[in-house]
């Protein structure tokens, strides 16, 4: 019998509170933000007062090695975490963001780490990640950016696109190409700081829910040789790590997200009386309250099966394309469901289910589209 270790669950209770406590209620400052066109953002006053109460309850560096200060959890107890968090539209992370933590981990040599690693999983540092251009976005292969060797230097042109966080990181993992022809093994990772000659930030692109990314161009980017990261040529397989555990994450913020979704849509269908009959009683609804729970019980054992499995070591890249495919569309639908469920307020701007709505949306593309993840698997099952 599957069951949560009492540890992983006082952990999960403890970011519940966390999250009821001190995160919804800035929801309604959020939600104002994204109205007004502005991004669906914490000030930073608001995020240092969150950040404070997180180094209070703990709540730091969980999956960081203890080499390095952290907790070293497992993906199985962090996977109660971000389905915590999921239930908020406020878009906090407890600190270090987790996959260029992963990256960093795999793919960093000791001075790399002493410079970028640690003081990034003491959360005194942010970093941005840059892998998709203009016309080569779910196939890495499509990859057009080159850094080229010269002298002790790397020389690295090209532009990429949709990258997260940007003004805010003090250094951008870049992927770029160093090998010859479109394979993906001729991918290598460079690490470009804030402010290097060369690295410039081309344009803000508004995205949904009031979400911000950012187009860049490198334009003879100059870096010591110092700055690659791992091995020439095979910065693919570090960067696949990265892609698998936020594939993971995003699986349990879907489970939070259409928890939440659902507890407001059985709470209002109890409440709202149509034609003398509550919404609650009409099968149409208990349908939709009915599919929503299944699916976000089958949601979680995928979740918490691929968590176990990569603690074990074991390759869970297909797992993790089966929870980011199912878990994005099923946030979708439940969603959606419970939108209807709430006739005209359910559209209106004061309801956080609209910037979840627009924020699942977003999901369904990044970290490989579910096409290009449908593919995927049946190309792995296929090969079988």
């Amino acid at each position: 019998m599957f069951e949560i270790p009492e540890e992983h669950r006082m952990l999960q209770d403890l970011v519940a509170k966390f999250i009821d406590r001190d995160v919804i209620p800035l929801e309604k400052n959020v939600l104002a933000r994204e109205m007004s066109g502005q991004k669906s953002s914490l000030t930073a006053e608001e995020e240092q007062k969150l950040l404070a109460i997180c180094k209070e309850l703990g709540l730091w560096g969980l999956d960081v090695p203890e080499e390095y200060g952290g907790a070293n959890l497992p993906y199985a107890a962090l996977a109660g975490v971000y389905e915590e968090q999921g239930r908020t539209c406020v878009p906090f992370t407890f600190p270090p963001d987790s996959p260029n933590l992963h990256m960093l981990i795999a793919a960093a040599n000791d001075s790399q780490k002493k410079q970028y690693l640690e003081p990034y999983a003491r959360g005194e540092a942010q970093s941005a990640i840059a892998i998709s251009e203009p016309g080569a976005g779910g196939d890495p292969a499509g990859m057009t950016t080159r850094a080229v060797k010269d002298g002790s230097d790397w020389v690295i042109n090209g532009r990429k696109i949709w990258v997260s966080r940007v003004p805010e990181a003090d250094f951008v993992i870049v992927m770029a190409r160093t090998g010859e022809g479109k394979r993906a093994d001729g991918v290598t990772a460079f690490i470009v700081e804030r402010g290097t000659k060369g690295f410039i930030i081309e344009r803000e692109i508004p995205m949904l829910g009031g979400q911000r990314t950012y187009e860049l161009v490198f334009d003879d980017c100059r870096i010591p040789a110092s700055q690659l990261l791992g091995v020439e040529g095979k910065g693919y397989a570090p960067m696949q790590l990265r892609l698998t555990v936020r594939r993971l994450q995003m699986g349990a913020w879907c489970i939070g997200m259409s928890r939440r979704a659902l507890d407001m849509m059985v709470d209002h269908t109890k409440q709202r009386v149509t034609f003398g009959q509550r919404l609650a009683d009409r099968q149409a609804i208990q349908w939709w309250i009915a599919d929503a729970a299944t699916k976000i019980h089958a949601c979680r054992l995928m979740v918490y099966d691929a968590a176990t499995k990569a603690d074990a070591g074991k390759d869970v890249r297909m797992e993790a394309s089966m929870v980011k495919l199912f878990a994005t569309e099923m946030a979708t639908e439940v969603v959606d469901h419970a939108m209807q469920a709430f006739g005209a307020m359910g559209v209106a701007k004061e309801l956080p289910l609209q910037l979840m709505a627009q924020k699942v949306r977003t999901m369904r593309v990044y970290e490989g589209p579910s096409e290009v993840h449908r593919m995927a698997i049946a190309r792995r099952i296929i090969g079988k």
